[in-house]
């Protein structure tokens, strides 16, 4: 799925505002430690088996986005595919448990604890005696000050691309023996736990040299169950191999081939026998799961991606009715030759989809799918820097137009994934800082979002003056009611427009995604846009929140269409049942403010797997228009997405992913900082892209990241939390799915959830062994 998600440990986690005084206070201070953190929404799905049950040998093809510039995480070119291959053939002191919390590794660590607290912070870690690197040296305090000297920030020739945690040491040395490393702290530092995973040897880390080169395309030395084979640029692969001097629980696979597949890529190469394990986007994994069939769960009844049957359903032999057989047969024997040799040339090509489709079905049957939910989450981001977003009463009423568990469940619930919203900025449900602290903004009501408007100054109806097109535009918005050019705000001439390129320029409105826009109908079916009835007790509780102008397109059972009437045999004009979708030119009357409409820049990524994103994003613009907010959806190519329209905050809102981090007071602190003036004149945001941010939150996350009392820097994250949620610059919607298409016979290995990989597990079950088959379910 293309959601373009930004990683926390890889990189450096790389505004006018009105005062958050009118809240009441009480709202405002998060939820207390001794309300619980939840658990996480769905547990791992990796057909877990007992190592006995797997067998020795064999090669795992697992397919990975890149082949990394670099195998060094710590440097600003790393990507997942660096941390990948670090976590199996490096030491990492602290792992991630299935609750995302940080648990003790004990294949290199006896213990690690805080030793002193005053008059400083002082951090005892003592290591596994038989830990080694692959040269035969031991593990030791030399190469914890090596990593330390590299990232602590003093020495500029290092080409660090973070120091979090590492520029709070003062000293590290060696312990009562070899195997015990003390590390002192100059300031207290409540994250410790996050240091020297993963840890590079000495020869790495020693000199400005060997950190910036030396780990780019080969690690020599290496302390895992793999080390690296080779880094072949040319087959866009990276080989592991196992580490013979490797002391804890022998890996069961003989090698890992991490593959550079592109995503929409990655079913032919399942079904080309070129893959075993790979990572997919909803509109392919339902191709294999119903290649699969039923997989033996606890359910008796079917997913969204299962006949109701637990049998696969229909396949694309089966999608042409049978009237429409007939009438391609009528057309194909009739008289009219031009039409029969047409249609004769039409029947022969579907005749060899089909039997492509059947192919790749029978090659995709030694596959299944594992799902879960991948521990980032998606966000509705509102750029405060400028325009009628700068002020945060729009902000807010932004907030409050939006249904979020609509939202989430347009995404997850097709899947057979929990569709709850996220709560937190900080946390997903299950780690210990996880608290739903969105009360502190409020939950979907138009009246007030109305209210808020107005008070901003927004009024229906208003003069708007004429906007003028800039020359070379290609994205064409979300209209105003009265069908008129497209408002201010929008596409500037600089957007590279994606797969938009090459229409008709009478075409144009059917690609940008505008409100009527229906050539996206396909997408919405896949994600569930289109609701079959199945929720009408949920949508009748969101319609008390709506007032008299507000109907639900889930009534319906149609996607609302900016005004437009979708129904069968609606027309302008006419009466129809309730929930009917209003006719053209009867909705909610635009906003407008000194001659100018309140249009806000809707910025997409346009390329392979970005359809679930339109989807929500086609949601979000109905649900503002019902307040009057215009949006002028503009889908630009991936490469230009996040560097020149994010980053550079060429954007009011956009849609991009942040992972969860079992330390948020370091991870979280530079997303939300409020951004500061830079000594050329220049604005530093760090990576709050949403240049919302207030000194309040930045102070709580410098209390929580000071404090050793876990529970005081949990209610500390809350509060900052909180406040994040009133200042409306982050909306958290939704868990990212996680949906990885693997061969039925590979254990311990798909849809990891929070927990890390434990790569020496992983392999091929033995003739007759199985793996467990678990539902997703909330993990215990």
């Amino acid at each position: 799925m293309s959601h373009f998600g930004v990683g926390p440990r890889a990189v450096m986690r790389s505004v006018t505002f009105l005062t958050l005084s009118a809240l009441a206070v009480a709202t405002l201070t998060g939820c207390s430690s001794d309300e619980g953190s939840g658990r996480p929404l769905a547990g791992q799905d990796i057909a877990s088996a007992d190592r006995a049950r797997v067998a020795d040998g064999g090669t795992l093809r697992w397919a990975v986005d890149s082949v990394p510039d670099t195998l060094n995480t710590f440097q600003s070119d790393a990507d997942a595919t660096s941390s990948r291959v670090a976590q199996a053939v490096l030491p990492s002191m602290y792992r991630m448990d299935a609750a995302g919390r940080p648990v003790r590794n004990p294949d290199y660590l006896e213990s690690a604890r805080v030793v002193d607290k005053e008059p400083q912070q002082v951090v005892l870690y003592k290591l596994d005696q038989r830990a080694v690197w692959s040269d035969g040296r031991e593990i030791g305090a030399a190469d914890f000050a090596a990593q330390w000297r590299a990232l602590s920030g003093k020495d500029s020739a290092y080409w660090t691309a973070r120091n979090a945690g590492y520029d709070r040491i003062e000293k590290i040395e060696r312990g009562a023996n070899d195997l015990e490393v003390k590390v002192t702290f100059s300031r207290p530092y409540a994250d410790w736990k996050s240091l020297f995973t993963p840890l590079y040897p000495k020869d790495v880390m020693g000199t400005p040299d060997s950190f910036n080169d030396g780990a780019r395309r080969n690690l020599k030395v290496t302390a895992g169950p793999f080390a690296v084979k080779k880094v072949d640029t040319k087959r866009d692969e990276i080989v592991l191999t196992r580490n013979p001097r490797w002391w804890g629980a022998p890996a069961k696979l003989t090698e890992i081939v991490l593959r550079a597949v592109p995503r929409d890529k990655r079913v032919t190469e399942l079904a080309a026998g070129r893959l075993d394990l790979a990572d997919i986007d909803p509109d392919t994994a339902e191709e294999v799961a119903l290649a699969a069939g039923p997989r033996d769960t606890a359910a008796s009844s079917g997913t969204p991606l299962m006949g109701p049957d637990r049998s696969p359903a229909a396949g694309p032999e089966d999608q042409q009715s049978a009237a429409d057989a007939l009438h391609s047969w009528a057309v194909a024997n009739g008289s009219d030759e031009a039409a029969a040799e047409k249609e004769t040339q039409a029947r022969e090509k579907r005749r060899a989809a089909v039997a492509e489709a059947r192919r790749r079905q029978q090659a995709l049957r030694g596959f299944e799918l594992r799902k879960s939910l991948e521990p980032a989450y998606t966000q509705l981001a509102l750029n405060g820097a400028d325009g009628p977003l700068a002020d945060e009463r729009v902000r807010r009423a932004v907030a409050r137009s939006l249904d979020r568990k609509e939202l989430a469940q347009a995404v997850l619930k097709p899947l057979g994934l929990p569709a709850d919203p996220v709560g937190s900025h900080v946390a997903l449900s299950g780690q210990p800082a996880y608290a739903d602290s969105s009360g502190a903004l409020g939950g979907p009501d138009t009246k007030e979002a109305r209210a808020l408007l107005a008070d901003a100054g927004w009024v229906p109806g208003g003069p708007v003056k004429e906007p003028k097109k800039a020359a070379g535009s290609e994205g064409d918005g979300r209209k105003d009611g009265d069908g008129e050019g497209k408002s201010p705000g929008g596409d500037d001439g600089t957007y590279i427009v994606g797969e938009d390129d090459g229409k008709n320029d009478g075409d144009h409105n059917d690609d940008s995604s505008t409100k009527d826009n229906n050539n996206d109908k396909s997408d919405s079916d896949r994600t569930g846009t289109k609701d079959n009835n199945d929720n009408k007790d949920d949508k009748d509780d969101k319609d008390d929140k709506k007032d008299g102008n507000g109907t639900s397109d889930q009534e319906s059972g149609e996607k609302r269409s900016s005004g437009k009437n979708t129904a069968q045999g609606g027309a302008s004009g006419a009466y129809a049942p309730k929930g009917t979708a209003a006719p053209a030119g009867s909705g909610t009357v635009p906003l407008a403010k000194d001659g100018e409409a309140l249009t806000l820049r809707f910025v997409l990524p346009s390329g392979p797997g970005s359809e679930v994103l339109h989807t929500v994003a086609d949601r979000v613009s109905d649900m503002l228009d019902e307040v009057g907010i215009r949006t002028d959806i503009t889908k630009v190519s991936d490469e230009s997405y996040f560097k020149d329209h994010i980053a550079n905050g060429q954007y009011d809102l956009a849609l991009y992913s942040w992972p969860a981090s079992a330390f948020p007071a370091t991870d979280a602190r530079p997303i939300y900082a409020k951004p500061v003036p830079a000594a050329d004149g220049s604005l530093n945001i760090a990576q709050n892209y949403t240049r919302v941010g207030t000194d309040q939150v930045d102070q709580l996350f410098d209390q929580a990241l000071a404090t050793l009392d876990e529970e005081e820097a949990r209610d500390l994250l809350r509060k900052a939390d909180a406040r994040i949620w009133a200042a409306a610059g982050s909306l958290p919607l939704y868990q990212r799915p996680q949906l990885t298409a693997a061969r039925e016979n590979l254990a311990n290995a798909g849809a990891f959830g929070f927990e890390t990989p434990v790569y020496e597990d992983m392999g091929f079950l033995k003739k007759g062994a199985q793996g467990a088959r678990p539902s997703v379910t909330p993990a215990s």
